[in-house]
């Protein structure tokens, strides 16, 4: 079993639940009026690492194709999210969620223009989403 494998799936949960749970504006815009929808957000998002972790220490060939295509749904869910809408593809709702909950946060993208910007902490669940992606492909590939 890889190590960082295993590892890299906790540091994203990790970031998830710092970044929304942990007033740090601008970093994160933690209103309470999008209690419900965090709520609902960690329901959905905080079993995939968990269970990436757990297809990683089965260390079965099975267990880590899993693991993988759960990475690959995280990442069609990260660019579903944010970078189809930064470059212009994004729905009402996108737009009416990133109004409320997002359009104050730190951003280091340009933002004219642009009804979705990208902000920092959901770039960072970017990166960490590749490298979890990576890692447990690199151990799927090596079992």
């Amino acid at each position: 079993m890889s190590t960082v494998a295993f590892v890299v799936p906790f540091v994203w949960l990790g970031w998830l639940v710092l970044t929304e749970w942990v007033p740090m504006f601008p970093l994160n815009d933690l209103t309470p009026g999008n209690h419900r929808e965090r709520i609902t957000a960690a329901l959905i998002n905080y079993p995939f690492p968990l269970l990436i972790a757990a297809g990683v220490a089965v260390n079965q060939r099975w267990s880590l194709i899993a693991s993988t295509v759960l990475c690959c749904l995280i990442m069609v869910g990260h660019v579903t999210s944010w970078w189809l809408p930064y470059f212009g593809v994004s729905t009402a709702a996108q737009r009416e969620s990133y109004r409320r909950d997002y359009a104050r946060t730190l951003k280091i993208l340009p933002t004219e223009g642009r009804d979705v910007v990208i902000d920092v902490q959901h770039m960072v669940v970017g990166v960490l989403s590749v490298v979890m992606l990576g890692t447990t492909l690199t151990a799927t590939l090596a079992a």
